[in-house]
This record gives C-alpha cells, sequence and structure tokens, in this order.
C-alpha cells in the first residue's frame, strides 16, 4: 500500500512538473539576480592572453565564432551551387510620390533545390550614384508591413530621407516563424543534414544566411554603396541580426533593437526571458545543443558581450526600452559596455561607455557604437529609427539628406 501511495505521488509530481514551470515568474529582482561570472574575451580557451589585432582576429575572435555556431545559433553554411537574381519593377505602390519600389526574387540553388527569397527595395526617385542601404529582417508579414503608410515598423521615408536605400525581407522565405513549419525552406530544400545534427542551423540561423543573401545581391548591382550598409532587426529579428553581423563582415554597421535574451542581453543574469523560457517557446531557434543550458546558464562557457564583440571593428547599435524589462536593457547594456573592450583594447578605438547603466532615457553616439534607451512597449518605433539613421549619417559622413 505504501508502495502504491509513492507511486500515485511521484506520477502526480511529474505530472505537474510542465504546470510548475509553465507558472514560474520571471525575475524581475535585481537583488535576485546571480553574482556576474562571464568568461574573459582575451583569454583563449588555451589560456593564451588576446592583446592584438593577429591574435584576436586569427584565434580568438575564430573559437568564439565557432562556440557560438556549436552551442547557441547552429553552424550557417555558405555552400550553394548557383544563385541568381530575378528584378522586377513594381510602378505602382503606396509609396510612389518619393520612391522607386522594385523586388528582387533571389534563387539558391544546391544539390538540384532551389529557395527563393523576396527582396522589396525603396529607392529615392533621380538618384544618379550609388547609396547608402539599410536592410531590415521582418519577422512581420512585409506585404502586410508595407501596404500600412502608417506603420513605423519601417519608416520608408524616413530612411530615404536619409539617401539611403531601403530594403525588407520575410523570415517566411527562408524560415517560417512557427514550431511546425520552420524547416519548410532552405532547410528541408537546401540544407536538410543540419536538421540532424545537434549543431545545425535552425530558425535564427536560416535568418541570417537570408540576411547574407541579400548582401551578394547588393554587392553585384551597382546602385548600391556596400561600404556604407547597415542591419537592422527587431527582437527575434534583432537576435538574428546580430549573428548575421558577427560572420559577415560586409556589414558596415549592425543594429538590434530590443533583441534581449540570446540577442544582445547577458544570458548569466537570469533576468527577464532565460535560456529556458525561450527554448520551451520557441525550441525551434536555437541550436539543440542551446537546451543543455536550460535552467544552467551557469554552465554556459560563453555570453552575448562575446557575440557583440565579434562585430568590432565595425558599427555596433543596442537599442532598448526601459518598459520592455523582459528582454532586461540593463543586460543589454552591460554586454555591450563588456564587448565594448574589443574596440578600446584591440583596435585602440576608444568608445568611453559609462561604467553604470543609466535607467533614465539616453542616447549614446560614439564613433564606433550606438546605443539608445527609451520609454514604451517592445516594438521598433519611429523614435528608435531615427536614432539608428542619425548615428549612421554621422559614421557614414557623406551621407547627402534629401528631406
Amino acid at each position: 500500500m505504501l508502495l502504491k501511495i509513492s507511486n500515485i505521488c511521484l506520477w502526480i509530481f511529474i505530472l505537474n512538473i510542465p504546470i510548475a514551470m509553465a507558472q514560474k515568474e520571471p525575475n524581475y529582482d535585481e537583488s535576485k539576480v546571480p553574482a556576474l561570472s562571464i568568461p574573459d574575451l582575451f583569454i583563449s580557451k588555451n589560456g593564451m592572453l588576446i592583446k592584438d589585432v593577429q591574435s584576436w582576429e586569427k584565434l580568438r575572435r575564430a573559437e568564439i565564432l565557432r562556440q557560438f555556431a556549436n552551442e547557441v545559433y547552429g553552424d550557417l553554411p555558405q555552400n550553394f551551387d548557383q544563385i541568381g537574381f530575378e528584378e522586377k519593377p513594381v510602378t505602382e505602390h503606396p509609396y510612389s510620390d518619393f520612391s522607386k519600389m522594385k523586388t528582387v526574387a533571389i534563387k539558391v540553388e544546391r544539390s538540384g533545390n532551389q529557395n527563393t527569397m523576396n527582396l522589396h527595395l525603396f529607392f529615392p526617385k533621380d538618384f544618379t550614384e550609388p547609396l547608402p542601404v539599410v536592410l531590415l529582417i521582418s519577422h512581420r508579414n512585409v506585404l502586410d508591413l508595407l501596404s500600412d503608410t502608417t506603420d513605423s515598423f519601417f519608416p520608408l521615408k524616413a530612411i530615404i530621407g536619409k539617401g539611403m536605400v531601403a530594403a525588407v525581407f520575410d523570415v517566411e522565405d527562408v524560415s517560417p516563424d512557427h514550431k511546425g513549419r520552420f524547416s519548410q525552406g532552405v532547410l528541408e530544400k537546401l540544407y536538410p543534414e543540419q536538421l540532424q545534427r545537434s549543431d545545425g542551423m535552425r530558425g535564427l540561423g536560416a535568418w541570417a544566411w537570408g540576411a547574407m543573401r541579400a548582401m551578394d545581391y547588393f554587392e553585384s548591382k551597382s546602385e548600391f554603396d556596400t561600404k556604407k550598409s547597415m542591419l537592422v532587426g527587431h527582437s527575434r529579428g534583432g537576435k538574428a541580426a546580430l549573428w548575421a553581423g558577427a560572420n559577415d563582415n560586409r556589414w558596415s554597421i549592425t543594429v538590434s533593437n530590443e533583441s534581449g535574451c540570446g540577442g544582445a542581453a547577458l544570458s548569466k543574469r537570469k533576468y527577464g526571458e532565460t535560456i529556458e523560457r525561450i527554448n520551451t517557446t520557441f525550441p525551434f531557434w536555437f541550436t539543440d545543443n542551446f537546451k543543455k543550458y536550460n535552467g544552467n546558464e551557469e554552465s554556459l562557457p560563453l555570453d552575448q558581450h562575446m557575440l557583440l564583440s565579434l562585430i568590432a571593428p565595425r558599427g555596433l547599435y543596442v537599442a532598448s526600452s526601459k518598459d520592455d524589462q523582459w528582454a532586461d536593457p540593463k543586460g543589454e547594456y552591460l554586454s555591450l559596455l563588456f564587448a565594448s573592450r574589443v574596440y578600446d583594447e584591440i583596435y585602440q578605438a576608444s568608445q568611453e561607455l559609462p561604467d553604470t547603466f543609466n535607467t533614465e532615457v539616453n542616447t549614446l553616439h560614439l564613433e564606433n557604437i550606438g546605443y539608445h534607451l527609451r520609454e514604451g512597449e517592445h516594438d521598433l518605433s519611429i523614435y528608435d529609427w531615427k536614432r539608428f539613421l542619425d548615428f549612421a549619417e554621422k559614421r557614414f559622413s557623406t551621407f547627402k539628406s534629401l528631406y
């Protein structure tokens, strides 16, 4: 009888584990944040002290990138047989009073299979020289987004007004943002072997792959000045933008807007959204290996400041909202602060970020690093865009504003 009762109790306990996990409240109390112990950027895996550009780029940077591929984002394959671009002008669109539009079908072939990604581009009217370009990784339906001229998620007039080409693609074309359909894109069509690997590419990696294919197109055309390029992502798109920027040094500026856990925020703080929560809710975003750190952040051999550091010495922008505690704005700032050491100590480009997190609304535009904290909900707003564009204008310096 005692055995039966024990077994019943055990089953009740097991059955209630998912319920208890689902009801577990996120931590928003700084006093409950563990003592922060993060890996040193400048100590290699074999204990070598990294002091100069050569040892950083040839040794430490390469091993950090490989660690993130193994443990977090998965492999990012670049092998394919052919890539082609089919352009189509669009004469009737809601922004025709100040821009010209075209769509580009980016067709990538591998092993007899093909995947098509649609790129939507808006140019200033009557431009005569190569222009800077900004690309948005969108997890929102692009056709709906472009049809709503009041939506500031992708403010075309503000972007084009700075003399930039505005480009956007929908992640649906490379990896649908859906647990049951995420593989119905480049993963099944081009890289099916990745799905069998614990360190294989998943959703976020596929979105980064898509941004890289867009850059392949930009480089093939004389309309674009790719030395003045900016990649932007919000939330999950911000995570993908950081991974793309870390892997592809063709991007002049990489922008992460409220990317939170698995993006700019430090994982080891266990504040707001955690590794366990994100892996449970979105199990298709990260490599399977990342699930080893569910509730076990202290054993993670890296943290997100290391991802941000891989973008140096190129432009890096991290934006947060003080009201978006789920994304841990303090953790995002600290990650940027720790990553700035590479700019300061390796590339001798002092950024002079304040040592403490300012909880009030503020903007910092330094030579290589941009940051702002605003009020408001988790969103990509015109407030954010104006600051990204101001930073780009300052960094590119030869911008020609149209309005």
